[in-house]
């Protein structure tokens, strides 16, 4: 090879090799934009796939509202009440077959159990912001009636309540929309009466706080004890709230009674009557309706309530052991005042939709009895898995619960107490009526 051959060879690789150098990055760099861009479009419709799952799985979410009085007078008990409701969702949850497998939410909101506004705002923010399409509640009586008029009635909303047990609910216009599953106190104030008379007391002091529930088991009870022979020597009211009670009880001991039964609030207005009644020493036994019986009350007061006694809705049943069995392993007091009540409310909602075949109220409402009464196979805490598959195949379900559940009249159940008397600082059962 000559040299001008030499030359010529070395410039074509000088050449080549500057060409290759420019022409490679380059390339890469397309390669990596390429890369780069079906990876973004790739992102983009993951994103897209994603939220239209997400719009799909809301759109199929079952919302049910929870209402109680977490703070205010029953503070001390609704939380095992909350925890009642939850522990149904979370067994319909786990089962995966409601309505072709919808997820229930629990959106809890906060009744005061005694301020209505805010009560009622709490229940139209459930409905129209978290888009309930249910309300388990309210707890108390005069916010349940609220919420009733005011937010279910004009939305369509069906409501359950395990705890509103005023009588003038079940003559309240509620276009088939409200139920409960604690019993009336029409009947409350009969269970206290015998009691009572069963116990040889036939007279007694009565103060009741002073609202819809409060008015409302005092007129029940005090004519259903006059009927049965025994002596009122005073009803009078008392406010929730107050630091002092000493003028009441004053009223109270001066009209006198073997014992005094205070229809009020275990956290508020009813244990500060209780407190300055033993404080004065006017009285040292005192009766204790529903509104009254809590654990937390019986740790306040101490030994001095050893021998008081009264009543709250319960049952000895089958479903009832059932459910104390289930709420110890999910960690709560089944035994609580209206916890048994908010399973049984929660679950009721459930298995209507279930009939329904809708989570619409307008749907639901018409089977709440249906599901809730005979005939049809008997369905207890535990087996609400069981009682969809019947529904889905056509069949009926007579839901027993945890309170052996028979919705009579305008929705409310015929109900069944735990007679209760305190000692040793604990609530402990005398039987069941």
């Amino acid at each position: 090879m000559n040299r001008i051959t030499i030359w010529i060879v070395a410039i074509i690789v000088v050449i080549s090799a500057g060409f290759f150098g420019w022409y490679q990055p380059k390339m890469r760099a397309q390669e990596d934009a390429a890369s780069a861009a079906l990876a973004a479009e790739q992102a983009a419709a993951e994103a897209a796939a994603e939220a239209e799952a997400a719009a799909l799985a809301e759109a199929n979410m079952i919302k049910i509202g929870i209402i109680l009085g977490f703070t205010g007078p029953l503070e001390s008990i609704t939380p095992a009440m909350g925890a009642g409701a939850e522990m149904a969702i979370a067994e319909v949850n786990a089962a995966g077959t409601l309505l072709g497998g919808s997820a229930v939410t629990a959106i809890r909101a906060d009744s005061t159990c005694i301020d209505a506004a805010a009560a009622t705002a709490a229940a139209e923010r459930l409905v129209t912001s978290d888009g309930v399409h249910a309300i388990m509640g309210a707890d108390c009586s005069g916010v349940t009636g609220a919420i009733l008029q005011n937010v279910a009635r004009p939305n369509g909303i069906v409501m359950i309540s395990p705890s509103a047990t005023s009588p003038g609910l079940s003559t309240a216009e509620d276009d088939g929309l409200f139920f409960r599953t604690a019993p009336s106190d029409a009947r409350q104030g009969v269970v206290m009466t015998q009691i009572l008379m069963d116990r040889g007391i036939n007279v007694v002091a009565l103060t009741y706080t002073n609202n819809d529930y409060g008015k409302g088991l005092a007129d029940s009870f005090e004519a259903a004890f006059i009927e049965a022979g025994g002596t009122v020597t005073i009803s009078a009211a008392h406010e929730d709230g107050k630091a002092d009670y000493s003028a009441e009880v004053g009223a109270l001991a001066s009209a006198g009674g073997e014992v005094l039964v205070v229809a009020g609030y275990t956290d508020q207005g009813g244990k500060g009557i209780i407190q300055a009644s033993l404080d004065s020493g006017a009285f040292d036994t005192f009766v204790l309706p529903d509104g009254m019986v809590g654990q937390q009350l019986v740790d306040d007061i101490g030994d001095a309530l050893n021998g008081s006694f009264g009543q709250f809705p319960g049952t000895d049943s089958q479903g009832a052991e059932m459910f104390q069995a289930m709420a110890t392993e999910a960690g709560f007091d089944g035994t609580g005042a209206f916890a048994p009540e908010s399973y049984d409310a929660a679950a009721l909602i459930m298995l209507s939709m279930a009939a329904a075949g809708s989570s619409a109220s307008a749907d639901i409402k018409d089977h709440v009895m249906d599901v809730a009464n005979a005939p049809g196979e008997e369905i207890f805490p535990g087996e609400l898995a069981k009682a969809i598959e019947i529904l889905a195949a056509g069949g009926d379900i007579d839901y027993v619960g945890a309170t052996a559940v028979e919705l009579i009249g305008a929705g409310e159940s015929a109900g069944n107490y735990r007679e209760i008397e305190i000692g040793d600082g604990a609530i402990n059962t005398v039987r069941f009526r």
